[in-house]
């Protein structure tokens, strides 16, 4: 049975006005603990056909003096005591967001009943109603400040209570549940169609990690016995046709908990962990305690419907929710400038879990590439800004890669510079010394710190923005046989702070003797300093230097190399990374050249040609990988001004068809080197794949004959979607003859499999000649969601990455009219949207005054804070 927003309103009148002010900016120098600490909080949350009413018993204790100060938006107050006594409303004071209580003695029990209306929130924040029909279901995202949507409380971090939870619904959601472990449940008494369960997390936590679901799913269960002995019922609960979807993400579950007790000494403390699958979802997942909801493109996977990229995260993501168990909920933010602090550390174990899956290498390329083309474009942009910043209007506009990639690197480069015995002592004595407290990214420097006091001056990574460029030589000196390698540093002042002061830097260094081609020295090198010199001694022959193996550092690096050096590299490093790193910088050498570089792609073609086939038959996953070209978004953010999409893009494309043109004779073999298999979800599967889909795009850019019958037969007898969407978007990328029919039947085989036709979606989007009218289509097209935010998004995402379309009068067009259509309803979905716009200072003219104008026009179209704060920060590029 339906509701429509008609019968919501007539049952749900509408919330009093309440007096609202310009949203201020918080500003971490202004942080004080809050007057009152809650002990427990026991919720009554009761939902009915076109609202919810919450009731709430808070304990409070005071810390400081000052007043009861609860966090509230978008409800209705419908009654409110403290110890027993109902409060008048000349009691407590009710505006901007805020509930004030004065003169509150020492210890006070609060009885705070209200009603929302999930039914209607279409922010996803806060308690709110996802799907329709029989698919309907409710769901809590809470993170960051969603909580003050379900009730008033003082709803920040560093506040950690003890929750119990009664959920009461229609037996229609037979799913009841909420975090910790279940204590009770049955039917409403009187009620013949109602039920409840009660849960009882033992555990203290900040509201941003409460969740509750009432649905009707199907689970998967399973067990696991922790290291401690502890039997943990593991359930994973999707809609009944996607139940078949979830074994991938059992096992990476499963996995994941035996990988943090080995790694890390981090048993499970709870009696069970749940995780649910929901289809509309701001987030990729959220930690909450116990009970961890994940966006469905997060967690189903099956070879029919998934492709091994998306298969592969959904491992990566399950692992990163399970460890913030304790790096995020048994320790957790003071406030959320610390964000850094659970989230950098959390990607940095998920990323190393994730390569102890695949090929190490691989996996170090994966992070680096998104890295590169995501968080040093933001670095190089208006919205720049330190991995803890200062200073917000709206958080959620700062869970951004400068915070979670960046802040995984700066763990990278203490435990590079630790080594991994120290860093295990370091990691340990961080969990023992802060166990169920908010702590600070002092906090975590400090235990890091207690076998190496210069690990404390990694604080400065925290709190300066820019991405650090390395430039330097060497000097070899024959008769005393030393090297010695001048490293310098700069990073760009960004506007609004400080002049950036010199970082700590692990340079991971080998050098590789030019006969031979072996190691003779390996060194991890400390830069610490504006310019700083390092020697080698006993040095026989001046060798080839690698610098900045593995990527040991977030840092853009200019050695000075001859073109030859790299090419010597790429054929004997023995780093796979680096091979990789090599690769990318001959070719940004090419792409990105000014009129002084001599720089040419024979010795890049060369050295390609002479390591392709050697590395096909030892490592496909990496030999697919040395073939990458920068994308675009990488690209651009390389040029700091006067940046011409189409020139770019010509570039790109000619470079691409160089590759394919100079190994065309080699594409037939390789392609017939690795026919379709049985599927098997193994590394060196998943990278026979990979290569194969890369030759099939190569061979059909060199016009090689039987090409697109290759990719149709592909498409045909696929064995699972790598396979056959791997030939469909080369199809449509080159355009053949009858990519059309293609595209309807791909649409027919999975129409109804919402994560499928979101491929369907963003492989026309993201199409090398997609066009304005292709988008605007597609936005018109009857399976196009607003209300959903994986749907928006493949469209959306996808059209962001052809520069060439977006940055035109009409691209613009459609893209800001997606903003402002979201405002109003999902800004955190729009402020992320257009944050993608924000290098658009760098474009040559007239386009960037065009852009200007169009942005300074959405400007006065917005009312969101969120959307409002990004555009600021945008807009304010242009004094830059």
């Amino acid at each position: 049975m339906s509701t429509t927003e008609a019968d919501i309103q007539a049952i749900n009148p509408a919330m009093p006005d309440v007096p609202t002010q310009a949203p201020s900016k918080i500003n971490l120098k202004d942080y004080t603990k809050p007057s009152f600490d809650v002990e427990t909080v026991d919720l009554n949350i009761k939902i009915f056909e076109a609202h919810a009413q919450v009731d709430s018993t808070l304990k409070m204790v005071r810390q400081t003096a000052g007043d009861v100060v609860l966090f509230g938006e978008d409800l209705e107050l419908l009654a409110i005591s403290m110890n027993g006594e109902s409060l008048a409303s000349d009691r407590y004071e009710q505006k901007a967001g805020q509930l004030t209580i004065s003169d509150a003695p020492d210890e006070i029990t609060l009885d705070i009943q209200v009603r929302i209306c999930p039914h209607t929130n279409t922010a996803l924040e806060g308690l709110y109603m996802a799907g329709s029909g029989d698919d309907t279901m409710f769901v809590t995202q809470c993170e960051p400040e969603g909580f003050r949507k379900i009730t008033f409380y003082p709803d920040r971090p560093d506040v950690l209570a003890i929750f119990t939870t009664r959920l009461e619904a229609d037996k229609r959601y037979p799913t009841l549940l909420a975090n910790g472990n279940l204590v009770e449940a049955g039917d409403v008494s009187g009620e013949t169609d109602r039920h409840y369960a009660i849960w009882h997390d033992p555990t203290n936590k900040p509201s941003y990690l409460f969740a509750c679901v009432a649905a009707d799913l199907d689970v998967l269960a399973d067990t696991y016995t922790t290291s401690e002995g502890r039997e943990v019922a593991l359930e994973l609960y999707a809609k009944s046709a996607d139940i078949d979807k979830c074994d991938v993400g059992m096992q990476a579950l499963k996995d994941a908990m035996e990988w943090d007790e080995v790694n890390y000494g981090r048993p499970y403390d709870l009696d069970r962990y749940m995780i649910v699958a929901v289809s509309q979802f701001n987030m990729g997942a959220m930690e909450n305690k116990g009970l961890n909801i994940f966006n469905t493109a997060c967690v189903l996977s099956s070879p029919e419907t998934t492709t091994d990229a998306r298969s592969f995260s959904v491992k990566s993501i399950i692992a990163h929710e399970y460890f913030h168990n304790w790096t995020g909920n048994r320790i957790t933010c003071r406030d959320w400038f610390q964000l850094c602090l659970k989230e950098g550390f959390t990607v940095y174990r998920d990323q190393s879990f994730s390569a102890d899956q695949q090929s190490r290498a691989v996996q170090r390329i994966d992070d680096v590439s998104n890295l590169r083309a995501h968080q040093f474009a933001e670095d190089a942009g208006p919205l720049s800004h330190p991995v803890r910043p200062e200073s917000f209007v709206e958080i959620n506009n700062f869970y951004t890669t400068t915070v979670y990639e960046k802040g995984a690197e700066i763990v990278r480069m203490i435990a590079n510079t630790l080594g991994p015995e120290d860093f295990r002592k370091g990691t340990d004595e961080y969990f023992r010394r802060y166990d169920g407290q908010a702590v600070t990214v002092e906090d975590f420097l400090s235990a890091l710190s207690i076998t190496d006091s210069k690990i404390e001056n990694f604080i400065d990574w925290y709190r300066q923005p820019g991405t650090p460029v390395i430039s330097g030589h060497q000097d070899y000196d024959s008769a005393s046989q030393t090297l010695t390698i001048i490293l310098n540093q700069k990073t760009r002042h960004v506007s609004g702070f400080d002049a950036p002061s010199p970082l700590p830097i692990p340079v991971a260094t080998a050098l590789f003797d030019k006969d031979s081609g072996d190691i003779v020295a390996e060194r991890m090198l400390l830069l610490d300093q504006a310019s700083q010199s390092f020697t080698f001694e006993g040095v026989t022959n001046e060798p080839v230097v690698s610098l900045l193996r593995d990527f040991s550092a977030p840092v853009q690096l200019n050695y000075d190399y001859q073109d030859e050096d790299l090419a010597f590299l790429l054929q004997h490093e023995t780093n796979g990374f680096n091979r990789w790193q090599v690769t990318q910088m001959l070719v940004n050498r090419i792409l990105l050249q000014d009129k002084d570089s001599k720089s040419s792609p024979e010795v890049y073609l060369q050295a390609l040609t002479q390591t392709l086939p050697v590395l096909a038959s030892e490592d496909t996953m990496l030999a697919a990988r040395l073939l990458d070209i920068p994308s675009a978004r990488e690209l651009a953010s390389a040029i700091q001004k006067d940046y011409d999409p189409e020139l770019v893009k010509e570039q790109r494309d000619n470079l691409h068809q160089l590759v394919a043109d100079q190994l065309q004779d080699q594409w037939a073999d390789l392609y017939q080197q690795l026919p379709m298999q049985t599927y098997q979800d193994s590394p060196e599967s998943r990278g026979n794949r990979a290569l194969r889909n890369v030759v099939l795009d190569m061979a059909l850019t060199a016009d090689v004959a039987g090409a697109v019958d290759w990719a149709q037969q592909q498409y045909d007898n696929a064995g699972c979607m790598t396979e056959r969407f791997g030939a469909l978007s080369v199809m449509v990328n080159h355009q053949v003859a009858n990519v059309e029919a293609y595209l309807a039947d791909f649409y027919k085989r999975f129409n109804g499999n919402d994560l499928v036709i979101d491929l369907w979606f963003s492989v026309q989007a993201s199409a090398e000649m997609v066009t304005p009218d292709a988008i605007k289509s597609l936005i018109a097209h009857a399976d196009f969601d607003w209300n959903t935010p994986n749907r928006v998004r493949s469209v959306i995402s996808a059209f962001a990455s052809q520069p060439t379309v977006l940055w035109t009068a009409e691209g613009l067009d459609i893209y800001t009219g997606v903003i402002k259509k979201l405002d109003e309803d999902n800004p955190v979905l729009a402020s992320r949207i257009l944050q993608v716009l924000a290098r658009w200072n760098t474009l040559a003219e007239p386009r960037r005054q065009m852009v200007h104008e169009q942005l300074v026009d959405l400007q006065q179209q917005v009312s969101s804070k969120h959307v409002l704060e990004s555009l600021d920060s945008v807009l304010g590029s242009a004094s830059e």
